[in-house]
């Protein structure tokens, strides 16, 4: 099989924010791609956007709670981690970015996170303010240094009323970073 010929396995971890919507177009443009999606829901995550509506786009179950019933014997989190070619984490909140950074795992994205050796990408949204607090901005160096490719903010309107810098990047730009991140990983 040629590098360019292998199926790819793309897990999207959707965090609670307004930009979850987007995250349905990506699971669109991925399945076009021929790419197999399978989707990681914070419970934040489904206040914005409904399992239904992934599970529908990428025709898999979704996983929203690290307790669901697994589809096997093995927890769903770790099959999800073993299957994926790449995680991306898009839209990712501050909230999620802190707990990567620091290792906790707590809810089924971040476990998935912990238990995936995958290539991870991930595309932040958040309010301003947020973006630039020290705290997120040391969370931002500690993910890029254990090789976490992440995707620029957007600068423009925020949800929050204000403009300025945090809003998710693009969805042509997120999956040009995720065909990108993958053509490294196989070669």
């Amino acid at each position: 099989m040629k590098r360019n010929d292998k199926p790819r396995h793309i897990v999207l971890g959707v965090t609670g924010s307004i930009a979850a919507y987007k995250a349905a177009e990506l699971v669109r443009r991925f399945k076009t791609r021929g790419w197999d999606v399978s989707v990681v829901m914070t419970q934040a995550a489904a206040r914005f956007v409904g399992e239904l509506t992934f599970r529908v786009l990428s025709r898999n179950p979704v996983l929203t709670d690290m307790f669901d019933a697994p589809e096997s014997w093995r927890p769903a989190h770790l099959s999800y981690a073993e299957r994926a070619s790449l995680l991306l984490i898009a839209p990712c909140t501050a909230n999620v970015m802190a707990k990567l950074a620091h290792g906790i795992a707590d809810d089924a994205l971040t476990a998935t996170a912990l238990a995936c050796d995958a290539p991870i990408v991930i595309a932040p949204a958040m309010n301003e303010k947020m973006w630039d607090h020290p705290a997120t901005r040391a969370n931002v160096e500690t993910l890029k240094k254990r090789g976490v490719t992440l995707i620029s903010v957007a600068e423009g309107d925020l949800a929050c009323g204000s403009s300025g810098r945090g809003r998710m990047a693009a969805v042509d730009d997120i999956v040009a970073a995720v065909e990108k991140r993958l053509c490294r990983k196989s070669r």
